[in-house]
């Protein structure tokens, strides 16, 4: 683990102390596989990572409880899409827009409050009040593109 992800860690275990939740090991394991992954990651792409360190008897009940959390606490974000979770830059519930490049797999992560302020203001024309809204947006990237 290199020397920035663990002080990544160590603050959100200083942040769940002061909150008063239990940031476990196996919490902590699945957060750093999340945050050093190259991109989005699947439950059982994390399971078997898991399982190829110290938790050989990993099963599934056990990366989906930790998933839970980590997304309670707002500390990674799930891409519907694909059915894969990514880290979250910031540690609270903010509305984000992904932009996912449907031949690489590359996802980028935006906080655009006017995207949300848009939402929002339509759903409340329609008598809807919105509490979170997530918006993926498939396309190409701008690598895979056109004009690359």
């Amino acid at each position: 683990m290199d020397a920035s992800l663990g002080s990544k860690l160590d603050d959100v275990a200083r942040l769940c102390e002061r909150d008063g939740v239990r940031f476990t090991d196996l919490r902590r394991e699945v957060l750093g596989l999340i945050l050093s992954a190259e991109g989005p990651i699947g439950a059982y792409q994390l399971l078997d990572r898991l399982k190829e360190t110290t938790r050989k008897r990993a099963a599934p009940p056990t990366v989906y409880r930790a998933l839970d959390f980590l997304l309670a606490q707002g500390l990674i974000h799930r891409v519907e899409r694909l059915n894969a979770f990514i880290g979250c830059p910031e540690r609270h519930s903010h509305p984000a827009q992904f932009l996912i490049c449907r031949d690489c797999g590359a996802v980028e992560e935006l906080e655009d409050h006017g995207v949300a302020h848009a939402i929002a203001a339509a759903a409340q024309r329609h008598g809807f009040h919105a509490h979170q809204a997530t918006v993926e947006i498939e396309g190409l990237c701008g690598k895979c593109g056109p004009g690359v």
